[in-house]
């Protein structure tokens, strides 16, 4: 149940682009050798998409911690030998924060951080240093000195914080490289997520709502077709894979398969999955997906090679009537 729980949360936060990075890793991993059995090897996956997950609410979490330990320093300076009139008489602002405060008391991410055993007290340093950064900005000076009180500027600030001060943090990024592996661009997709999820916030969000529905109600459509579109491609994949390279090979007579890059034959199978057995999923779409993920992991070259490739491929299959599409497949 807890693993249905908290992919639920992954699913809705992550998008269809997203899902063909995580299917392409795990496919990585799995053609590379280790674990030949498709459950096991599903199952990593699905694993991987967790710690997706705990990496959201990890960032989540850090930027709580930041904020908290900017109001233990706010409330030991009233104690000091002889403190300033500013530090006796604060401003309170910040600690007022209507977002920061629906994160503070939100019960979903309060059991998330439970549930990952997520602590802070032994990165105090780390803390510290990105407490500095933000109690000496700019950001934070102009927003103290401004007489708004509205939900727009504190989302604002929230999120120039987070987007200048901790997502851009080497020291933060390290620390969660070390503890646990994941592939390097993980960080930044979880940081993109915060970045949503506090645009998205609004001032009716209670401690009793659930972050994913954030998400969940953007893309109302698709939540019931993610889970079964991640296993499908990913096992069809590999299922037809020996029969993917004959195709491959066909186009590709003046190479050998071996001296193509893998990531570049995973990603040519994994569109020839989509165009073949995703009768729902557009031919135009499939083929600007894998070139986009081309970009992002395949060289210049690579990704040429691809599109020659696929648009090979794609007019061999439509000739000999392989491709059939219906319903939103239809769309051109």
């Amino acid at each position: 149940m807890l693993l249905k729980y908290v992919l639920f949360h992954s699913l809705i936060m992550l998008g269809r682009r997203h899902f063909r990075v995580k299917i392409l890793q795990g496919l990585y991993a799995y053609f590379q050798g280790g674990d030949s059995r498709i459950e096991s090897a599903e199952k990593k996956l699905l694993q991987s998409i967790d710690k997706m997950n705990e990496l959201f609410y990890l960032q989540i979490s850090f930027l709580l911690e930041v904020l908290h330990f900017y109001e233990v320093r706010m409330e030991e300076a009233k104690y000091k030998f002889i403190p300033t009139e500013a530090e006796l008489n604060p401003n309170l602002k910040l600690l007022k924060n209507k977002q920061l405060i629906q994160l503070q008391t939100n019960h979903d991410i309060s059991e998330a951080i439970t549930r990952y055993k997520i602590s802070w007290s032994e990165e105090q340093e780390m803390v510290r240093k990105v407490y500095l950064k933000i109690k000496n900005s700019k950001e934070l000076s102009e927003y103290l000195k401004s007489e708004n009180s509205s939900y727009q500027e504190d989302s604002e600030f929230m999120i120039r914080v987070f987007r200048k001060f901790l997502a851009k943090s080497g020291d933060f990024r390290s620390f969660c490289e070390e503890r646990f592996l994941f592939w390097s661009d993980d960080f930044d997709i979880a940081s993109l997520f915060i970045l949503k999820m506090l645009k998205l916030l609004n001032e009716n969000f209670s401690e009793n709502d659930i972050l994913a529905d954030l998400f969940h109600k953007e893309h109302p459509d698709y939540f019931a077709d993610d889970q079964k579109f991640i296993q499908e491609l990913f096992r069809r994949t590999i299922m037809h894979s020996d029969e993917y390279e004959k195709l491959i090979k066909s186009r590709t007579r003046n190479w050998e398969l071996e001296r193509i890059a893998l990531t570049d034959v995973i990603l040519i199978k994994m569109a020839l999955t989509e165009l073949l057995h995703f009768s729902e999923i557009p031919v135009k779409v499939t083929l600007n997906e894998y070139i986009e993920l081309s970009k992002q992991f395949s060289s210049q070259k690579s990704k040429s090679f691809i599109n020659g490739i696929l648009d090979k491929l794609v007019a061999d299959l439509q000739t000999e009537n392989k491709i059939n599409k219906r319903g939103r497949g239809l769309m051109t």
